[in-house]
């Protein structure tokens, strides 16, 4: 990991940012310079920004340059949960804190590496650094995903995934509590307008998102919802929530940790802060075999960290209006 701290010269034409940086930092092009400036490894006047700002002269720029990521990942030998495995597809229940494959400061430790350490090979559809990833869950969210082994498979899961036939049940700890028992969010989702590195429903340009709700639990400050995927966008619960009202607990980026604050139960707090994460879990996952046909799907238990909390809102009494199919799923 490299830095570098500049002033743009004040006696210096207007220039937009991506332009600057390409020119202030020798052998950057300016392709690398805005990916660089939308990863938010660029900063002006302490604040990230789009690759179109027009500098004026006297801005302080911070460019962080991350190290250089292999152009092949390598096996790692890394413990992985199958759910199942066959010759087309791996199913996976994957831990929070894992990365799904390598990319700018990320080159060891994910998915990927494992998975390449497991199977004999896999679909190169995905790109070098992401054979057989056919779709991403965040870093920390934890649960099921399928990985592709050849290409045919790849494609196949890769249509259904397009064409939003593929069942997508997600578990969340939310703050508050929503005003109905069940709903539906429908936004468009893009990149933030001032923050770089978050996603918005405010965005200019986006893609149609949509999200279906429905509360399984209500306890003192905190809600547990069942969620299920519609379309499939970055960060798209995580926004949908947030701009709700119900930040996910844990979600620092979307809101989660200016609501801490206002939980005042202490043993609560200190569960959510050991969490270390946002409390998302990808319980089912469901598409048909890209050989066979078959219906298949996988369904997982909730991770350790969020059941601690369940059960410590549980043993503290819960709120008689419960959601319809009540406080487990």
């Amino acid at each position: 990991m490299e830095t570098h701290e500049f002033i743009y010269p004040p006696d210096s034409e207007p220039a937009r940012l991506d332009q600057a940086v390409a020119q202030l930092i020798g052998g950057l092009t300016r392709a690398a310079a805005q990916r660089l400036i939308e990863a938010g490894m660029v900063t002006v006047g302490g604040t990230p920004q789009k690759p179109s700002l027009k500098l004026r002269g006297g801005e302080r720029i911070l460019v962080t340059i991350p190290p250089p990521v292999p152009a092949t990942p390598a096996p790692e030998a890394i413990p992985l949960t199958i759910l199942y495995e066959d010759r087309d597809l791996v199913v996976v229940n994957k831990p929070a804190g894992m990365v799904v494959h390598p990319g700018a400061g990320t080159s060891g430790g994910t998915l990927v590496n494992a998975l390449l350490a497991h199977c004999v090979d896999l679909s190169g559809v995905g790109g070098e650094l992401r054979p057989g990833i056919v779709h991403r869950i965040d870093k920390d969210t934890s649960g099921v995903i399928v990985v592709a082994k050849h290409d045919a498979s790849h494609q196949s899961l890769a249509h259904q995934f397009k064409e939003h036939t593929i069942k997508r049940i997600y578990l969340a700890l939310v703050f508050g509590s929503p005003k109905t028992d069940k709903g539906r969010i429908e936004s468009v989702i893009g990149r933030h307008p001032t923050d770089r590195k978050k996603m918005s429903g405010k965005a200019r340009h986006g893609k149609h998102a949509v999200t279906h709700w429905q509360v399984l639990g209500r306890y003192s400050g905190v809600t547990l919802l069942k969620l299920r995927l519609e379309t499939g966008r970055t960060h798209q619960i995580r926004v949908h929530l947030s701009e709700a009202g119900h930040p996910l607990l844990g979600d620092d980026t979307y809101g989660g940790g200016g609501r801490l604050a206002g939980i005042r139960d202490l043993q609560l707090r200190t569960l959510i802060r050991e969490m270390g994460r946002q409390a998302l879990h990808a319980k089912t996952l469901g598409f048909l075999h890209p050989t066979s046909g078959e219906y298949l799907e996988f369904d997982t238990d909730l991770p350790e960290d969020m059941g601690r909390i369940i059960e410590y809102l549980e043993n503290q009494g819960s709120d008689p209006k419960n959601g319809s199919e009540g406080t487990r799923d």
